[in-house]
């Protein structure tokens, strides 16, 4: 479960920030891929009797199936260690580029240059297609996305990734979003002479309003083995919280995510690991404090991990410090990171 290249990947090196956000130091896809979920639409009083009960049972889109559990996963803070200085200009409406300088004292320190395009075909308030998004570091390391919206309602997604002049992994996505569905195709690592790959399906259907249930159907083969995992998956929305659930093969993940307020949401998150024969359960936080202009995050889990990060964006300044605290008691492990993001 979960994305191809993360699964094959032997140790991906660390990805650049991204023209979405300024001040996470990670990378993440622009306006690309997953959409939210859309609105059912609401009828005008003079349409007629037939059209307002039409209008009453049409469901909406649950989304992506791989975003079931992202809105419980956002509150818990990321793990950082040693210091981060990214820097993002924009050259034009449509290329951005990013340098990201990273010193460690557990890891090697290293150098990434990125670039993002947007094109100009608009398909939202803020969507806008192709979206090329890469990066590279100082060993010559390069992870690449390509996103493009060929139609209303297919999308598609193209990623690579090479370390120094290798190729490790590749992988090929298609997604098609009905009036109250979604199903997507991944393709990962095909090649046809060896005869290896790994194929992912996704469906997930709106039950009703609140509740959609899926799928995910993950085929791997490659000389001398091959097999598959099936998940399924539950999620039920209400007005300020999310309650997901997948069980599959490989384990069970459950969340919940809580709004308890404009500045406060919660999270709680279960994974069991059949493989593994582990369990741990977490709890996370995120109080936002606009006036002051920051946002904090912290997490505990049955590990006794605990952590914390601080972002705080200086005003009228286009930069913004983050520091991250992390201590696991049980190893008697602690490390600390600060950042710094211009632009």
């Amino acid at each position: 479960m979960g994305s191809v290249l993360a699964a094959s990947s032997p140790n991906p090196s660390p990805p650049a920030s991204s023209i979405a956000g300024a001040g996470n130091p990670e990378l993440t896809v622009p306006p690309g891929f997953s959409m939210p979920p859309v609105s059912p639409v609401v009828p005008s009083s003079s349409a007629a009797p037939g059209q307002e009960v039409e209008a009453e049972l049409t469901l909406p889109n649950p989304g992506a199936f791989e975003e079931c559990h992202r809105k419980c996963k956002e509150v818990f803070p990321m793990q950082m260690e040693g210091v981060r200085l990214v820097v993002n200009k924009g050259l034009s409406n449509h290329f951005q580029v990013n340098h990201n300088v990273m010193l460690s004292t557990l890891g090697d320190s290293s150098y990434r240059f990125g670039a993002t395009y947007v094109g100009t075909k608009q398909m939202g308030p803020a969507e806008f297609f192709p979206v090329m998004v890469g990066d590279m570091d100082n060993g010559g390391s390069l992870n690449a996305q390509i996103i493009h919206q060929v139609s209303g309602r297919v999308r598609s997604k193209l990623a690579f990734q090479t370390q120094q002049q290798k190729f490790v992994n590749w992988q090929g996505d298609a997604e098609f979003r009905g009036e109250d569905f979604t199903a997507a195709v991944t393709m990962g690592n095909p090649d046809v002479l060896v005869g290896s790959g790994i194929i992912v399906a996704h469906y997930l259907q709106s039950m009703t309003s609140s509740l959609a249930l899926g799928g995910e159907l993950v085929y791997h083969r490659r000389p001398g083995e091959e097999g598959s995992v099936m998940s399924l998956a539950g999620r039920y929305t209400g007005n300020n919280f999310i309650a997901t659930l997948t069980v599959g093969g490989a384990g069970a993940h459950a969340s919940y995510y809580h709004k308890a307020n404009d500045q406060l949401q919660v999270g709680v998150e279960l994974e069991a690991s059949t493989r593994m024969q582990d369990t741990s359960v977490s709890f996370g936080y995120q109080l936002d404090l606009p006036k002051a202009n920051l946002l904090c995050k912290g997490s505990i889990d049955s590990n006794w991990m605990v952590g914390a990060t601080l972002e705080k964006k200086l005003i009228p300044l286009p930069l913004s410090l983050i520091l991250g605290a992390f201590l696991n008691h049980r190893k008697n492990k602690f490390q600390c990171g600060f950042g710094i993001t211009i632009g």
